[in-house]
């Protein structure tokens, strides 16, 4: 019995779906197209279903609509990136829609958006790259294809900053001393200021002989720290820690800690600094909510007091040790606490004259509620999911507050997630 015949079908491309996907109309039905742009005319193969549609794949552009050459040879491929072929005014244009449908959604269709914050790429300071050792025993490093298991070999990447680049190379071939044929292992680096800090997940425990060449390859390539652990849930071990791993945060050394959270990029960090106090400018008592290692604590401490709350204790430890080496110990006070489970309730807020919240991409329902029972004058948000703060920011302005200021930033070049900062005041 011969196989069925594949659907092949000429499209017109007319607008981008949320993951970045071009989206064409094929018997009434939405064609999910990956990279491709609006005003692509292509012949696409129409395969399973998908959402409303129907997922599809570009064979070939018959007339290329709002697009540009991508900046990487392994775009298309790689699952990194999703826009890189979009027009400028395109890619502007997709990024700031992400953001207007997720506030309409929530009932904010008439809120002014600033531009777009643009930052350059061959910045990004943190990857979490994939490994693999084939039945031949070539070894793979990169980032997997999209939808797939299967890793793309990376030869260069615009995103990422340039040492980050450079290790990729070494760790190919280094990873032969920790990889059998068919084994996967996973690196995540990341660049602080006394060099780059390396987590290695492997397949199996380290004998002697592979702890020896671990701290050898720390050595080899300067790195700050080496770590290594088997299984995502255990507590990375040090394997080589030549150096302090320390980032600068408001002017202040803070240890971060393996897998310590830090923004994108440092451009994208002071940016962030920036909105972040001017929208407090002249509060006296703050409270930073979901507060990580300080990203904004220290910067807030130079000017109010601080009380930096947040769930993970090795990022408060941390940013308290940090805080009193640098004398600021009286100016920030620090708090362990879920916020998710225990948010700050408005008896605990009442001190504060002003919150700045920048929780992870699921948002701050939870304290976005208790701010909103608060009497606490103005809130800075910041968040990496316009969905989830459009969500909190609905709570916040139903709770009496106004939402005055929204700035979009693309912290992830090239891919469908964006930043965004904004103000609310009572």
């Amino acid at each position: 019995m011969s196989a069925a015949r594949p659907e092949i079908a000429e499209l017109t491309v007319t607008k981008l779906g949320a993951r970045g996907d071009g989206i064409a109309l094929y018997r009434e039905k939405p064609i999910y197209l990956p990279y491709s742009a609006p005003g692509d005319r292509v012949r696409a193969r129409i395969g399973a279903a998908r959402e409303a549609g129907r997922a599809g794949t570009v064979l070939e552009v018959l007339s290329p609509g709002a697009r540009r050459a991508p900046a990487c040879p392994h775009f298309g491929s790689c699952g990194g990136c999703a826009l890189q072929h979009l027009s400028e005014d395109a890619y502007t244009a997709f990024k700031l829609d992400i953001l207007r449908t997720a506030l309409a959604h929530r009932g904010f269709a008439s809120v002014e958006l600033e531009p777009l914050r643009a930052l350059p790429p061959g910045n990004r300071r943190r990857a979490r790259l994939a490994l693999r050792r084939q039945k031949n025993g070539e070894i793979r490093i990169g980032f997997h294809a999209r939808d797939s298991h299967e890793i793309v070999d990376m030869r260069v990447c615009p995103v990422l900053h340039p040492r980050l680049v450079a290790l990729v190379a070494p760790l190919r071939k280094f990873a032969t001393d920790f990889l059998h044929p068919r084994e996967s292992a996973a690196a995540t680096a990341t660049l602080l200021d006394s060099g780059i800090d390396l987590l290695l997940d492997l397949p199996r425990q380290p004998d002697l002989s592979l702890l020896e060449g671990l701290a050898a390859f720390a050595h080899a390539q300067d790195l700050a720290r080496l770590s290594w652990r088997v299984g995502e849930k255990e507590a990375p071990s040090p394997a080589a820690e030549r150096r302090p791993a320390r980032a600068t945060l408001g002017g202040v050394a803070v240890d971060v800690p393996p897998e310590g959270f830090l923004q994108a990029s440092t451009e994208a960090e002071r940016l962030l600094v920036e909105l972040v106090l001017a929208g407090v400018e002249g509060a006296k008592r703050i409270v930073d909510l979901h507060a990580g290692l300080g990203t904004f604590s220290f910067a807030l401490a130079a000017r109010a007091k601080v009380l930096a709350v947040d769930g993970s204790r090795s990022a408060m430890v941390a940013l308290s040790a940090a805080a009193a080496r640098a004398g600021l110990a009286q100016g920030i006070a620090t708090e362990t606490r879920d916020l998710d489970a225990r948010p700050l309730l408005a008896d605990e807020l009442r001190p504060f004259d002003a919150a700045v919240f920048d929780p992870p991409r699921a948002g701050a329902a939870a304290q976005a509620a208790a701010l909103a029972a608060s009497a606490v004058a103005r809130v800075v948000a910041v968040s990496c999911n316009p969905a989830t703060f459009a969500r909190d920011a609905r709570l916040l302005v139903d709770g009496g507050y106004r939402l005055t200021r929204v700035v979009p930033i693309d912290q992830f070049i090239w891919s469908p997630h964006l930043e965004l900062v904004a103000y609310f005041e009572r």
